[in-house]
Formats: structure tokens, sequence, C-alpha cells
């Protein structure tokens, strides 16, 4: 059975992002699909504020990971595949240490790395409808 949970407007997206996280149960690595402007940075935004985190949290565009850590310490590892040329990108940041560390890791454009995800991955699809919602499943 596929979950889907829709955002009709920015104001309902922190509700998605803890209703999400209630949903998803003990997944730790969350692969964000989606095209360009779909709200893949957005919704892991707010994700991380719901956990706690009190970083900034950007697109880690130009450096592939940003790691941020919530009240209590615990870290978040939020990768952005869009740049890398080749696997080999992924494994020279340390990827599996990341992947395999047992917290929670948000990826964007998972695409890019589609053969070397965990079985375990939870895939979540991102889209824009007609009338600029935002409709999330997995």
């Amino acid at each position: 059975m596929q979950n889907r949970i829709v955002i009709k407007s920015l104001r309902e997206i922190e509700r998605a992002a803890a209703e999400f996280l209630e949903m998803i149960g003990n997944n730790k690595i969350i692969a964000l699909y989606g095209s360009m402007g779909a709200g893949k940075t957005t919704f892991t935004k707010a994700l991380c504020k719901v956990m706690g985190v009190v970083d900034g949290v950007n697109s880690p565009t130009f450096s592939i990971i940003n790691e941020y850590r919530n009240l209590e310490g615990t870290p978040v590892y939020h990768f952005d595949f869009y740049r890398i040329e080749s696997l080999s990108d992924a494994f020279d940041i340390g990827y599996e240490e990341y992947i395999y560390s047992g917290e929670l890791c948000i990826i964007e454009w998972p695409e890019k790395i589609e053969q070397i995800l965990p079985d375990e991955t939870l895939k979540v699809q991102i889209s824009v409808l007609d009338d600029e919602s935002r409709e999330i499943t997995f």
C-alpha cells in the first residue's frame, strides 16, 4: 500500500513533515525523488525543524553532504547528488560511513546513485500537482 500526504501550501509543510516522520517508523534512509523545484530541500528543512535541528538547513549542492544536529546532538545527514559525475564521487565523500551509520540520511537526487542504495531505502516521490500543491507518496 502506498502512503500519500498532500501539502496544499507552505503553511502546512511542518504538519506534513511531522505526519511523514510518524508514518515512516524506523526507516533511516530516505530517498527524495522529484523534479527540479518540486520541494525536496524545502521538505528536508521542514523535516529537520520538526526533529529539532537548530542548524541552518540548506541544499548541499556544492558540498554534496551537510550534517545537522538536533537538540540532543543526534546527527542528520543530508545529501544532494545532483552534481556528482559517477558513483566513485559518492564513495569519495565517505557515502557508506554515513549510510550505514544508523542515523537518519535524507538523499536528494538519489537517481544518481540508485545502484548503491541499500535495499531498506524508503523511496519518496514529491510531485507538483496542477494547483501547485505538493503530493508526497512513499
